[in-house]
């Protein structure tokens, strides 16, 4: 119901803005642009669907051996006490333990080719215990506001961006971004568990968040003696290398079991292109809004509203202008990413702006991508409050950014 509103806002709000430029300004091409628009992010809608399907493939027939050799089965053993206490109605012997546990695993490491499979997969073994399969779970709910924090260990791409607009030390938004999405994920959790009425004090939960959290700063720590070159170059690897040692665990294992690999790679492979189908229509019915609206120039409207109402507070509106990167971040991965790259250009990869429009896109997820991919794969429509603890997480990573980006930069 709540993406049924948004999805008619981008639309009615786009009209409205571009009728009122055609009337008032004499813009006689805005419209054209919104056609445009329809037109283009519905092929990259079905792009991206395309471009999964190789991927989902891949993944879904790997997840399939590491499920029959046993390797998701004792990932779920070592996560289960956390898991069981924020997933209270998934039942104790459920598989989707293990994929939630490698999908988180993967968007740490930044690994997103990865983790979208896997999240699908456990999306799709929630679905198995929900009892109204057109709505969305409490456990679904919180599975996939820990997915749109973005928790994210290792945020390799944006210091590449960074060197190739020569960023004098492409490697120095690592901290803050690391602290602004635990900040997020640290919140969404919360979030959820208060509206489902979850326990967080209990000794078992607080335990893990506390490794959590001293893992955390043991990182912090470690790269932080490192020079920018050493950063990229261990992230890199160690990324590689744990993604492959967890393809030759699975297969080890499945030999180990005697289990046939190749055949149940293939069963699992199957299921990849039937999902990457489902989501098409998903898929293209956000893209499409969301490019109507950005087309439509109502999105530059919204920026200079909110630096109208924080100059009347006497607040610096210096992070304004990097606010499209965070306002983007929601509702398009590449379009934010297009925003801080853009931003980064005027600006400059070192100045303020520059830096801030880094940490936005490395503090949240694409909240409404993740939500029309994984409810769209499972058949979900009613998302009840998803969207809601998924934004204020994104609000939390946004305000945590700001404040850590005036902490480092300003």
């Amino acid at each position: 119901m709540v993406l049924n509103y948004i999805w008619i806002f981008f639309f009615v709000a786009a009209f409205v803005v571009a009728l009122c430029k055609l009337l008032f300004d004499g813009d006689t091409e805005v419209f054209s642009s919104m056609v445009k628009a329809t037109f283009d992010m519905s092929k990259t809608g079905f792009e991206i669907s395309l471009g999964l399907t190789g991927v989902l493939t891949l993944w879904m027939g790997i997840m399939k051996i590491g499920e029959r050799g046993g390797a998701v089965a004792l990932l779920s053993w070592v996560i289960k006490p956390f898991f069981r206490r924020i997933f209270p109605d998934v039942p104790a012997d459920s598989p989707a333990y293990g994929y939630i546990t490698m999908n988180i695993a993967a968007n740490m490491l930044g690994l997103d080719n990865a983790a979208t499979p896997v999240g699908l997969k456990a999306m799709e073994e929630l679905q198995t215990a929900n009892p109204r399969k057109d709505t969305a779970s409490n456990a679904q709910i919180m599975f996939l506001v820990l997915n749109t924090s973005g928790l994210t260990l290792i945020p390799v791409s944006i210091m590449v961006y960074r060197a190739q607009l020569g960023a004098a030390n492409p490697a120095d938004v690592f901290i803050p971004i690391l602290l602004a999405t635990y900040f997020s994920t640290l919140v969404g959790l919360i979030t959820v568990a208060i509206w489902q009425k979850i326990n967080l004090l209990n000794r078992v939960v607080m335990t893990y968040i506390g490794g959590a959290t001293l893992l955390v700063c043991a990182l912090i720590w470690y790269f932080s003696s490192l020079d920018k070159e050493m950063i990229t170059l261990v992230s890199n690897v160690a990324s590689n290398v744990i993604l492959f040692s967890i393809i030759v665990a699975f297969i080890v294992m499945a030999l180990i079991r005697k289990v046939n690999v190749y055949e149940s790679f293939i069963d699992g492979a199957k299921m990849g292109f039937s999902i990457a189908v489902k989501i098409i229509p998903y898929l293209i019915a956000i893209l499409v809004g969301i490019g109507v609206f950005r087309a439509s120039g109502a999105m530059d409207m919204l920026m200079d509203g909110i630096a109208a109402v924080v100059a009347l507070f006497g607040v610096d509106t210096g992070f304004v202008d990097a606010l499209p990167t965070a306002l983007m971040k929601p509702l398009s991965g590449s379009g934010a990413r297009g925003m801080m790259v853009d931003t980064m250009t005027v600006y400059g990869a070192d100045s303020f702006v520059g830096r801030l429009a880094c940490l936005f896109q490395g503090a949240t997820d694409t909240t409404f991508y993740i939500i029309a991919v994984y409810f769209g794969a499972v058949g979900i429509k009613k998302t009840r409050y998803a969207v809601t603890c998924g934004l204020i997480a994104d609000f939390a990573g946004i305000i945590a950014a700001i404040f850590l980006a005036y902490l480092f930069f300003a």
